[in-house]
C-alpha cells in the first residue's frame, strides 16, 4: 500500500492542470491513468515531414483565459487558428452543396428571420450570470425549453431552423431539438458570445507545437504519473481516502481529484461521498462524438476558393483546416450509430467520399487518416457535455463543486467546455484542495 497526499484519478488535461498546481502548492502526489498514454481527449502523432497531427481536441478562443495562460507558463506558441485560412465556408445538404456566407436555400426573408431570431439569442445570453447562473430566474422556462423550440416561438422559418441545426451538429453537441435552451445560452455567456455560436469567438487559437504537447510538458514535470493504471473503486473519508486499481492495488491519501468524464466516472465503485453529489455527477450525458481525420501533401481544397470549413447533414457534420494539409471532421451524435458501426475500411471509404463531395477527388488520396470513436471508447464514452432540456435542473447546482477531501475536474463540467473547461476546472479543484491542507 502506498500513500500520497492527494491521487488524482484520469491525466487528461484536467487531472494534469490539478496535479501540477498541487505539486506547486508543496502537495505529494499521484496520477492515476488507465490509459497507456497521458491527454486523455487530446492527443497527436508526427508524420514524416514533421507536421504534428492532432486527433483530439484542438482550437480554443479569446475567453478560454484559463488554457491561454498555461500555454504561456509551459513556453509553447499560440498561433492563429483555422479561421485565417483563406476562402469559403462549404455548406453541403442531399439537394446542394453551396460554397460561400449564404446556402442557396436561404431566401432573403430567411435571412431577415435569423438576425431577428440572433437579437432575441443575444437578450437571453445577456440575462444569464455565468458565475451564478442558478440565480436565474428564467432557468426553469429555459432548461424545459429546446433550442428549436425557442427558435420558433422567435419566429425562426423552416430554413433557418435548418441553418442552426446545421451549425448545432456541426459542433458534434447534438441537434437543436434535443438541446436545452439554457445550458447553451449559459455556454455563450460564459464562453464570451453574444448570440449564435462564432468561431471567430471561441475557435481562434491553437498551439503551433500541438494541442497534445500541452498535456505531455505537465505530465513531464509531476513526480509520479502511473500509466495503465484503471481505477475501479474510491473511498472517501476524512480520515484518509482509498483508490483501488483493477489490478487490486491500493492507494491512499489525504483527498482524491476525481478527473475523468461523466462516463467512466459512473463505472467507478465511490462511497463516502452524499448520494446528492453521485446523482449529480452520474446525471451528466456526453454527446456520442467520433472525430476523423485525413492528412494530404497539400490543401487542395484552396484551388476551387474554400476554405475547408463545412457544415453537412451527411455523417461528418463538420470539416476544418487543422494546419496546413490536415483536415479535420466531426461525426455528430445523431449519425454516431451508422458511422460505428461497420468496419474501419468501410468508415475509412465512406468519410473520404464525403470529403471528396465537399472538395473534390485529391480528398481520395490522403497520406493517412486516422479515426477516434469517443462515444464507445471505455475512457471517454463520448465528446463534449451534451444537456437535453431539463438536464439542467436534474444535473443541479452540485455540478462542478466539491465535497472535501473529494474534488470533481474535468472537460465535462459547465464552464466554458473543450480544453479550457478541463484546465480551469483543473486548477480550481487544486485550489479548493490546498485550501484545506
Amino acid at each position: 500500500m502506498t500513500s500520497t497526499d492527494v491521487l488524482v484519478i484520469g491525466a487528461g488535461l484536467a487531472g494534469l492542470s490539478a496535479a501540477r498546481d498541487l505539486e506547486a502548492g508543496g502537495a505529494s502526489v499521484t496520477v492515476l491513468e488507465a490509459r497507456a498514454r497521458v491527454g486523455g481527449r487530446v492527443e497527436q502523432v508526427e508524420l514524416p515531414d514533421g507536421r504534428r497531427v492532432q486527433l483530439g481536441g484542438e482550437v480554443v478562443g479569446d475567453a478560454h483565459t484559463s488554457y491561454l495562460g498555461l500555454v504561456a507558463d509551459l513556453g509553447l506558441t499560440l498561433v492563429p487558428s483555422y479561421v485565417v485560412e483563406p476562402g469559403a465556408i462549404t455548406r453541403q445538404v442531399p439537394e446542394a452543396v453551396d460554397v460561400g456566407p449564404w446556402p442557396s436555400w436561404l431566401t432573403e426573408p430567411d435571412i431577415a428571420s435569423y438576425e431577428h431570431v440572433e437579437a432575441a439569442l443575444q437578450k437571453v445570453v445577456a440575462g444569464i450570470d455565468p458565475a451564478d447562473p442558478f440565480a436565474s430566474p428564467d432557468l426553469h422556462r429555459l432548461d424545459q425549453l429546446s433550442v428549436g423550440d425557442f427558435l420558433r416561438d422567435n419566429g425562426a422559418t423552416a430554413a433557418v431552423l435548418r441553418a442552426f441545426d446545421l451549425v448545432h451538429l456541426s459542433l458534434a453537441d447534438g441537434s437543436i431539438e434535443r438541446q436545452s435552451m439554457f445550458a447553451y445560452a449559459r455556454k455563450q455567456a460564459v464562453g464570451g458570445g453574444t448570440a449564435a455560436y462564432d468561431v471567430a469567438e471561441w475557435e481562434n487559437q491553437r498551439v503551433a507545437e500541438g494541442s497534445a504537447t500541452v498535456a505531455l510538458r505537465m505530465a513531464a514535470g509531476l513526480a509520479d504519473v502511473r500509466l495503465s493504471t484503471p481505477v475501479s473503486r474510491v473511498r472517501v473519508a476524512t480520515g484518509g481516502c482509498a483508490v483501488t486499481t483493477t489490478a487490486g492495488e491500493e492507494l491512499t491519501a489525504d483527498a482524491v481529484v476525481l478527473a475523468v468524464p461523466a462516463g467512466p466516472a459512473r463505472d467507478l465503485d465511490i462511497t463516502g461521498v452524499s448520494d446528492e453529489r453521485l446523482t449529480s455527477l452520474r446525471r451528466q450525458r456526453h454527446a456520442w462524438a467520433a472525430k476523423f481525420v485525413a492528412a494530404y501533401d497539400r490543401p487542395f481544397w484552396r484551388d476551387a476558393g474554400q476554405n475547408a470549413l463545412a457544415e453537412s447533414e451527411g455523417v461528418l457534420g463538420s470539416t476544418w483546416p487543422q494546419q496546413e494539409g490536415v483536415l479535420s471532421a466531426l461525426v455528430p451524435p445523431e449519425r454516431y450509430a451508422v458511422f460505428a458501426a461497420t468496419d474501419p475500411q468501410t468508415r475509412t471509404a465512406e468519410a473520404l467520399a464525403q470529403a471528396a463531395q465537399l472538395y473534390g477527388e485529391p480528398a481520395l488520396a490522403p497520406l493517412q487518416t486516422w479515426t477516434r470513436l469517443w462515444g464507445t471508447d471505455p475512457w471517454t464514452q463520448g465528446y463534449v457535455t451534451s444537456w437535453r432540456p431539463g438536464d439542467v435542473e436534474a444535473v443541479g447546482p452540485l455540478h462542478g463543486t466539491h465535497e472535501p477531501p473529494f474534488y470533481v475536474c474535468g472537460s465535462d463540467q459547465w464552464v466554458a467546455g473543450y480544453m479550457e473547461g478541463a484546465v480551469r476546472t483543473g486548477r480550481a479543484a487544486a485550489a479548493a484542495a490546498l485550501s484545506q491542507r
